[in-house]
């Protein structure tokens, strides 16, 4: 296993053949896509990637990553941090190749000659696992001002509707 930081690119095939585990951090902010809807970029990443060959001899990454996110609670629009944990497990094939034979469970990760850009993978995995809308728990948010306003007593005089002239309009058969 290697605690070392994460390196940019990889060869999951030649990573594969010995079983490495690749082990570490990487900063928040340096992933730039996603930190746009997040409010704040500090913190780091924990990564862990498995790389193995499975029983048909399919290059296999499993990856596991876990950050906390600062974001923008849409129901009281203030700052709320949530954990996020991504789990994922790819079968690295070659660019273009049938992969109708893959076992089920499977995640596609078709590379060419190129090495794997390990940062974009984890950028990618993040992006998909950010929730749509972020919020607190439902006891745990402030309720937006105006929500719990009460509600006018019988007492009140109540207003006159300006369209119940065009009810009576509706009502009169000459018109």
């Amino acid at each position: 296993m290697l605690n070392d930081p994460i390196p940019p690119h990889v060869d999951p095939r030649k990573l594969a053949d010995r079983g490495v585990t690749l082990q570490g951090s990487l900063p928040l902010a340096d992933l730039e896509r996603l930190c746009d809807p997040l409010s704040d970029s500090v913190g780091t990443v924990q990564v862990k990637f498995d790389f193995e060959r499975d029983e048909q001899n399919v290059v296999v990454c499993h990856s596991e990553l876990d950050v906390e996110v600062k974001m923008i609670c849409q129901r009281c629009l203030e700052q709320v941090t949530l954990p996020i944990h991504s789990e994922c497990t790819y079968a690295v094939v070659k660019e273009g190749a049938n992969t109708q034979s893959l076992p089920k469970g499977y995640d596609v990760l078709e590379l060419g000659e190129d090495p794997l850009d390990l940062q974009a993978l984890v950028e990618e995995e993040l992006l998909l696992a950010l929730p749509i809308v972020p919020a607190h728990h439902p006891e745990e948010c402030q309720q937006p001002a105006g929500v719990n306003e009460p509600e006018p007593s019988k007492d009140e005089v109540s207003r006159s509707n300006p369209f119940s002239v065009l009810a009576q309009l509706k009502r009169d058969p000459n018109v």
